[in-house]
């Protein structure tokens, strides 16, 4: 263990020039053309920074009423500032993991015996964590695992850094390192609510640490408390928000539970990849089985089998601790070990109920080598054949990654342009869009006065009798009773959808004016004035 916890000027130079690696990385790969940024991480802080609420309905479909806050930091540097500096800032967010995952190798590494070679191993084993499949496709994305894996990974490093005090040291203390953790942790679900199963993880690593029950007691409360408030900074006004505006703070989402009269009375969650309901052998082996199929647990392609052996080794290196034939010479130290299995082990099974989506857990693709090395390191094997063991299946790892790279835009200003035809009267223009194609980044560039209603998507259908609808079709009947324009914009590979919910709105497309338009991110879509049947 290195002899000091401070870092040298040769470490800051080493993290620097990681974090700016990524930059520059992300700023090569260019700008995402990802489907939830065309959805909504563009137009969910447009939409706020606009006041749009009460004037779009349904353009992002159910993302349309997400928490945007942490969308706003990129979407303010890309419309104030060059593209190229969004994606760098964006990039070196990202890259930042290296940070947390540098110090807890650093911290709990008994790999070998000169602090100076722990450091290089440390340096090695973070990079290393950050070449996963999933994380280098995610790389300048706007999905924002990767940006929240920061989060989680700075309060599961101040856990296995600082585990010598909260297992022992004073109350005080113990008490305010725990706050800072939590807090942290906290924050990343207040930011996005699928990091909940992290915060079931933070809690299982603070009983880890051990120590008496009024130490326990203590980092439990703290923890709870501090990860409370972190949760309440930045969910609860926007929850707060929700509620008034539709009677469900999670709107749409739980809506069989708060029943807003704007929806259906049903759960609105992506609950394909969840596996509770399939035989119990498949609950089991479910990381076997995405790591052969990635479709069974995403929609973004990957080749990976870090998190896969991380699993199966974890639990192999559980059952021989418990039954006390662990190595006497552990790879990890054992406390900090006993922490990363239990905030893992949790974090997982909460996201197995819950989610079962496999980029929400890209932190295990980068926690996984320290996992691997934990776990490894237990079994009573010699140290040269754990080290060569070790070898094989980093070496693994990088042999069988395959990262499916999204298409990439051009770096170019603006970051988001849309050659849509002129507009005769934007003061009197209401645009309807239809399908299930994201169009939410397009909605951002129409003038201000002009309202959007998707008036058909994944949320709402012309026949769903929602209240939504309702609303609708009262609003587009208004504006064409008082003399108003209205436009269709959708997908060009989709007008046969668009035609039959048209139909359902009494309104029909003018085809031969409609025209088509294309964007510098991707995508072509038609313009088509539309008229009220008789």
């Amino acid at each position: 263990m290195p002899s000091s916890n401070r870092l040298t000027a040769r470490e800051y130079a080493f993290l620097g020039l990681a974090i700016l690696f990524w930059a520059g990385f992300v700023i090569v790969l260019g700008k995402d053309t990802s489907w939830d940024f065309r959805n909504y991480h563009w137009y969910a802080p447009y939409a706020l920074l606009n006041h749009r609420m009460g004037v779009d309905v349904a353009v992002a479909h159910q993302a349309s009423y997400y928490n945007p806050y942490l969308d706003i930091p990129f979407y303010w540097l890309a419309t104030h500032t060059h593209s190229w500096i969004a994606l760098g800032v964006l990039g070196g967010v990202q890259g930042a993991a290296v940070v947390p995952l540098y110090l807890m190798g650093r911290s709990a590494l008994r790999v070998v015996v000169a602090a100076r070679d722990i450091k290089l191993m440390a340096g090695a084993l973070a990079l290393l964590g950050q070449v996963g499949a999933l994380t280098l496709t995610e790389f300048g994305t706007t999905y924002y695992d990767n940006v929240m894996s920061v989060f989680i990974l700075a309060g599961l490093a101040i856990i296995v850094c600082k585990r010598e005090t909260l297992r022992a040291g004073p109350l005080g203390k113990v008490g305010g390192i725990t706050v800072i953790a939590g807090l942290i942790t906290g924050m990343a679900m207040g930011l996005k609510l699928p990091e909940m199963p992290f915060c079931v993880g933070f809690a299982a690593a603070l009983v880890a640490v051990g120590g008496s029950w009024k130490h326990q007691l203590t980092r439990l409360v703290a923890g709870g408390v501090a990860g409370l408030i972190g949760f309440a900074i930045f969910s609860a006004p926007w929850m707060v928000y929700m509620y008034h505006l539709t009677g469900n703070p999670l709107f749409p989402y739980f809506n069989e539970y708060w029943k807003s009269p704007l929806a259906l009375a049903a759960p609105y969650r992506d609950l394909r990849f969840v596996p509770t309901f399939r035989p119990w052998w498949q609950q089991l082996f479910f990381p076997v089985m995405f790591t052969m199929d990635w479709h069974i647990a995403d929609d973004l392609g990957f080749q990976d089998i870090r998190v896969c052996l991380a699993y199966l080794l974890v639990i192999a290196a559980g059952a021989v601790w418990l039954l006390r034939r662990e190595s006497r010479d552990p790879l990890l130290d054992k406390r900090a070990t006993a922490i990363l299995f239990g905030f893992a082990a949790a974090s997982y099974f909460a996201w197995l109920k819950f989610f079962a989506i496999y980029r929400y857990i890209i932190l295990y693709e980068m926690l996984a080598v320290l996992l691997i090395i934990g776990a490894v390191g237990l079994f009573p094997l010699p140290r040269r054949t754990r080290y060569l063991v070790l070898a094989g299946l980093c070496a693994a790892c990088l042999l069988f990654a395959r990262s499916d790279f999204l298409e990439r835009a051009p770096v170019e200003d603006p970051y988001v342009a849309v050659a849509l035809p002129p507009i005769p009267r934007p003061d009197k223009t209401m645009v309807v869009m239809t399908g299930d194609a994201p169009m939410g980044f397009i909605a951002t560039t129409l003038p201000k006065q002009i309202a959007v209603l998707r008036i058909d998507g994944w949320m709402v259908q012309p026949r769903d009798g929602t209240r939504i609808t309702k609303d609708m079709m009262r609003r587009v009947s208004a504006h064409l009773a008082g003399g108003g324009d209205l436009y269709l914009i959708a997908d060009a590979g989709d007008m046969g959808r668009a035609h039959d919910a048209l139909a359902d709105y009494r309104l029909a497309i003018r085809w031969s004016e409609c025209q088509q338009f294309d964007t510098n991110i991707i995508g072509t879509y038609q313009w088509c004035p539309l008229a009220k049947k008789n």
